[in-house]
């Protein structure tokens, strides 16, 4: 008999491609949506990328907001997959408000797998939680690295992000019970849409496409595919209990690299972009009067020396696209559902 899984956050991203491999391998899925009227969106994004029958496909309304309709979600289910993060339409002025959803949510989750005795729980967290206080490039990033939650220039999003994991952690050590539980922290993630849906870090391809001038930001991506292969992996190994791991695809690329990237690939689609650098004592002047740069200070202090070594040796995972790859898949896909043209 196929297992049970539940994806929280059914139309998003990474929910969506999550949920599309589990199918592929057989697995009896259940996903959560805030609203159920968005069922016939998820199920409309499968049918286009193969998926012909829905028998081992449910939906519950349920919100990480609320207490509702979560013992009747987890029921049954063997895991857990926990990708879903409070929506915000604007970042709020008190960042309490951003944190306090997130902390609350995944604590929320956990308590609810705890009580239906689901066997793992595996979070979506993030790299912010991991990798924003080593400024050092000679030493990698590892999953034994954690972000100081006062780091200057650290976002409201990426905060909240690590005090969820944090207080993740500490209910699984003092309230867990027999729960397992991992933790996937993904760098930027870009890759090939399933639909129009797609995450908040294509905003650096519509950056570069406006024709603005270029920061030489440094960055570490990673395939939508290989974020949700990881999670999989994540789910079933029996050596992924207690563990985070970095999903990030080898070596790192500047958006200068993308740039040029574009230009050489994608010239219809990269008229626009700017040759005109700004330089990085720019960015750092303007992060002592600007909250905006002054993240995008924090992105040139950074090391970008991230190992992703740990989800190979332990879970056998290998990325399915370097950057190059990823990028044009993800511009591809902004092209074929019209958010670029």
């Amino acid at each position: 008999m196929s297992e049970n899984v539940l994806v929280t956050g059914g139309t998003g991203f990474v929910g969506a491609q999550i949920i599309l491999q589990l199918l592929q391998k057989g697995y009896n899925v259940k996903t959560t949506l805030r609203s159920i009227s968005s069922k016939n969106k998820v199920i409309d994004t499968l049918k286009s990328n193969g998926i012909s029958t829905f028998d081992n496909l449910a939906f519950v309304e349920a919100d990480l907001s609320k207490d509702d309709n979560w013992d009747e979600a987890m029921k049954g289910c063997d895991y857990v997959l926990s990708v879903a993060s409070p929506v915000f339409m604007t970042i709020p002025k008190d960042e309490n408000e951003a944190i306090r959803p997130a902390v609350e949510g995944i604590v929320r989750i956990l308590k609810a797998a705890r009580n239906a005795s689901v066997k793992r729980v595996v979070m979506t967290s993030n790299f912010g939680a991991v990798g924003f206080s080593n400024k050092n490039p000679d030493t990698p990033t590892t999953e034994a690295d954690w972000t100081d939650p006062k780091e200057k220039g650290l976002s409201v999003y990426e905060k909240s992000k690590l005090l969820a994991e944090h207080a993740a952690w500490d209910f699984i050590k003092k309230e867990g019970g027999n729960l397992e539980f991992a933790t996937i922290n993904p760098v930027a993630i870009w890759g090939p849409a399933l639909s129009a849906h797609i995450s908040g870090s294509f905003g650096l391809f519509k950056l570069l496409l406006s024709g603005d001038p270029i920061p030489n930001l440094p960055l570490n991506i990673v395939d939508v595919r290989d974020v949700a292969d990881l999670h999989i992996r994540a789910m079933t190994n029996p050596d992924a209990n207690g563990q985070r791991f970095i999903a990030s695809a080898d070596g790192q690329i500047s958006m200068l690299e993308i740039a040029a990237l574009l230009k050489n690939k994608k010239p219809n689609v990269a008229k626009k972009i700017s040759s005109i650098k700004i330089p990085n004592w720019v960015i750092y002047i303007a992060a002592l009067f600007n909250k905006q740069a002054n993240e995008a200070a924090l992105f040139l202090r950074m090391s970008r020396n991230v190992s992703n070594e740990k989800a190979k040796r332990i879970l056998g995972w290998k990325p399915i696209a370097n950057n190059e790859e990823t990028i044009l898949a993800s511009i591809n896909s902004m092209i074929k559902f019209g958010i670029i043209k």
